[in-house]
């Protein structure tokens, strides 16, 4: 990966909204990495450069607005000649609950306007995605009122959790093994099997 995206809204009144899950994530690469994050008007964002298996990889907040997170993206992407297969986007994604992570290549933006402009800005729907879990309201009405709310403590909780998941494999999408990043992510552990004691029937 050359270019790491989270997605959320600016300010401190969206900052713990479920919207800014991906934001969360970049705001804590960041800190794992010691990357400094530097507002850049001419990128519409705050952005760092960490040495990943011997290039660079950049780390990009958007300051505008979710809907127009393309002009973020577009920009360094352009600058820096970064094609969009190594563009990886983290951001929430209503269609999976709490606590799952998972990594795609492509596909549909699912209604999600972050998406849907940084696809509009590349010219393409193939750059990587790193889909943060937050859950579904049940009702498509109550959609934007969830989004932009913060989660229940428990859904935090996860939420959390499939950030820490995605930092597990940092190293591993990092050198562009991107498969087995997704195997490692995407496989559950295991349940414990307790041995009988010696014995017993």
């Amino acid at each position: 990966m050359r270019l790491v995206v989270g997605l959320g809204n600016p300010g401190a009144e969206y900052a713990a909204t479920r919207h800014n899950a991906g934001a969360w994530f970049v705001e804590r690469l960041a800190t794992q990495t010691g990357t400094g994050l530097r507002v850049e008007s001419r990128f519409h964002g705050s952005l760092g450069r960490i040495g990943a298996d011997g290039e660079d990889c950049w780390l990009l907040l958007p300051l505008t607005y979710m809907n127009a997170s393309g002009r973020a993206v577009g920009a360094v992407a352009r600058f820096y000649k970064l094609p969009p297969e190594r563009v990886l986007v983290a951001h929430d994604e209503l269609d999976l609950p709490p606590g799952t992570p998972r990594l795609k290549k492509g596909g549909g933006v699912a209604g999600h306007n972050g998406l849907k402009d940084i696809a509009a800005h590349l010219g393409t729907r193939d750059f990587w995605r790193l889909r943060l879990g937050i859950g579904h309201p049940g009702d498509r009405a109550a959609v934007v009122d969830y989004v932009l709310h913060p989660p229940r403590r428990e859904e935090r909780e996860l939420i959390d959790d499939s950030i820490e998941k995605s930092l597990a494999v940092w190293p591993l999408l990092a050198r562009g093994d991107l498969e087995a990043a997704m195997l490692k992510l995407h496989t559950r552990p295991k349940p414990a099997v307790d041995k009988p004691a010696e014995g017993s029937q």
